[in-house]
């Protein structure tokens, strides 16, 4: 049988078109590199049955070679239906008992001993003991409490609506994640078929009343209701305050929802109370994305609110203060924001946060959208007094992101501004001889005199060119060259076409990288960092607290080994990364972490960042280029592998 390893295993090997090495497996796993050929000696007698092998790739590791993708498509459906032996199926890593504990805690309406977990678990009271810390944060995020009473045992208490997003944010993920298979059944009186049933039910409704859900919207629902049917033949049932039901009946969805509640009782013989049709209710009104309506203009007109307008404004200009990404005037950011956020408030007003199942991908392959998403979360938060989870910042980041790769699209060559004094038909001699030099790699958009210039708008030029001495403090570089241009002004200006093309690198400073080092955990080596930034006087003494003020809000280790620590908002006098490798991995928030990158943005910075958001961003992607960075012992060695892995 495949165990939790040999999953997570399969799922690098498939996440990867290249090689995995058998150390970045070791690695992932936390366990040595020769348990790790054992486990992939027994992947492979399992896989060679169902269309797949793992080859070893001399001096470049292991990659999956898939020879029937019909055998192997049926393999990993048939995956997700295994019940594993029960010596297999107990939790094996800490992580693993804290889930578990948390299932049968939530799941359990009486008391439960210490003993009996213990006993479940075939671990000592001790070792149940100190789990139960890491199950006391994870409840008190959703602000449940977990109770003893002397000679009864354990019991979780709070709000039974906490409970019921407790349930589906954790023991559901887990259930459809990598591995958890001991958490199946989740739902005792329902079976595969019954959340189908109701999902039809959803769908039906739904269309009758003309509202489109996403997918994710519709699984939630199915979710949350099959959870809603679990605990009401439990006994328990949710406690709204009557001024919020009146609210929330007042709404359309209500209708939608009531009709859904009938489907459900009648098909399954149970009675929902009028709460509970209301929790439903807050669902359709918080998942909705928007009834059918055509025409963009009108879309803004009748759908998007003034004050949901304000807040999409705001995050925007936060976003392009702190980060400059340029996406703030991007229409149709604009109108996706718009659309996410007004079904959303209704979410945070009740404390609701939808589960998102890409956000480890989000995380991963857009770090510079989530910290984007991060910021909105921040104003959206500062809007609705309430706090946003990572799943939120996640979706918003989703918007974000395609705004980043909208702009990458029309982007483009260099635009540049030529001023001259010397009359146009000096301008046209430069700008003649610039565009038969450089081509496409720049866009002359256009001549100016000198005198002219100040009421000359260069929020689309990226540089000017000028045959005169331009003293004034302007938002763009200035390159003064001579009226009739030479080779060496040819060369001034491929320098710095090349330069702002290729600019990522000189982010990477020798004097701040510190390679190899034997450091133990995330604080260790964190005050080393800020140590020798402050030495530099690069920082303050507020820096590593604003550090981990970020790091409360969400983790900046991105996975791949990889994290990015820094403050929310800028806080040095100029722009500069420092990056510290260590010889084996230390848990950053539960993931293995051996490459750090402090990422330090120039207070109120105007410059064009994209390029080291993009480096940054790359290397978070590639776990080859991750794992090259690590082995370098020099900054010359760290350097070459970051410009060869650039030119593939």
């Amino acid at each position: 049988m495949m165990n939790s390893r040999m999953r997570k295993v399969l799922k690098e090997l498939m996440q990867t078109e290249t090689s995995v090495t058998g150390k970045y497996l070791a690695h992932i796993n936390d366990v040595s590199t020769r348990t790790t050929r054992e486990d992939i000696r027994n992947l492979n007698l399992i896989l060679m049955n169902n269309g797949a092998t793992i080859e070893a790739v001399m001096g470049k590791g292991y990659q999956l070679n898939i020879r029937d993708e019909h055998r192997f498509r049926h393999f990993l459906t048939e995956m997700s239906e295994y019940i594993f032996a029960s010596d297999e199926a107990l939790p094996q890593t800490p992580k693993d008992r804290v889930q578990f504990i948390m299932l049968r805690l939530l799941l359990e309406e009486a008391y439960i001993k210490l003993e009996d977990l213990a006993d479940e678990l075939f671990v000592s009271k001790s070792t149940v003991q100190n789990d139960l810390k890491d199950v006391k944060r994870l409840l008190a995020s959703y602000k449940l409490t977990l109770h003893s009473r002397p000679n009864h045992g354990l019991i979780i208490k709070g709000d039974e609506v906490k409970v019921r997003f407790c349930i589906a944010e954790n023991i559901f993920n887990h259930t459809q994640g990598e591995g958890g298979h001991y958490l199946d059944p989740l739902f005792s009186y329902l079976t595969k078929s019954d959340l189908a049933t109701i999902q039809d039910l959803i769908l039906l409704r739904i269309k009758a009343h003309d509202i489109t859900l996403s997918d994710i919207a519709i699984q939630n629902l199915v979710i949350h209701i099959a959870i809603a049917y679990e605990r009401i033949r439990s006994g328990n049932h949710v406690n709204l305050y009557k001024m919020d039901t009146k609210q929330i009946e007042e709404q359309r969805e209500y209708a939608v929802a009531q009709n859904i509640v009938s489907s459900v009782e009648d098909k399954f013989n149970v009675t929902f109370p009028n709460e509970e049709t209301a929790y439903i209710a807050i669902h359709l009104l918080g998942t909705k994305m928007i009834t059918h309506i055509n025409g963009e203009s009108k879309v803004m007109k009748h759908v998007i609110e003034e004050d949901i307008m304000q807040i999409v404004t705001k995050i925007l200009e936060k976003i392009e203060k702190e980060l400059s990404l340029g996406v703030k005037d991007d229409p149709e950011l604009v109108m996706a924001l718009s659309l996410h956020l007004k079904p959303a408030v209704n979410r945070y007003k009740y404390g609701m946060n939808i589960r998102n199942p890409m956000l480890a991908d989000i995380k991963r392959s857009y770090p510079l959208a989530f910290e984007a998403g991060i910021l909105a979360g921040l104003v959206i938060e500062q809007h609705t007094e309430t706090k946003i989870n990572e799943g939120e910042i996640g979706y918003l980041a989703l918007h974000i992101g395609a705004a980043i790769e909208r702009r990458k699209l029309t982007t483009g060559p260099l635009r540049c501004l030529i001023v001259c004094a010397s009359g146009l038909g000096t301008a046209q001699l430069i700008y003649y001889r610039l565009k038969n030099q450089f081509g496409e790699r720049l866009d002359v958009v256009d001549t100016t005199e000198f005198y002219k210039l100040s009421k000359r708008s260069l929020v689309d030029i990226d540089f000017i060119i000028s045959s005169i001495p331009i003293k004034e403090n302007l938002p763009v570089p200035v390159l003064e060259v001579n009226a009739v241009l030479g080779s060496r002004d040819m060369e001034k200006v491929d320098r710095f076409i090349a330069k702002k093309q290729n600019n990522s690198l000189q982010f990477f400073e020798k004097d701040l990288m510190f390679l190899n080092m034997n450091f133990t955990s995330r604080e260790e080596t964190m005050e080393f960092i800020t140590t020798q930034l402050a030495e530099r006087s690069l920082v303050d003494e507020t820096f590593l607290s604003a550090i981990y003020e970020r790091e409360e809000v969400a983790p900046t280790s991105y996975g791949n080994l990889v994290a990015i620590p820094h403050p929310i908002t800028p806080q040095t006098t100029r722009t500069f990364l420092s990056v510290c490798t260590l010889q084996n991995p230390i848990i950053w928030s539960e993931k293995p972490v051996q490459f750090i990158c402090v990422l330090c943005v120039k207070k109120n910075s105007q410059e064009d960042l994209q390029s080291m958001y993009e480096e940054l961003g790359r290397i978070v992607a590639s776990q080859k280029l991750v794992e090259k960075l690590i082995q370098a012992k020099s900054y010359e060695a760290f350097m070459d592998y970051l410009v060869r892995d650039k030119k593939l």
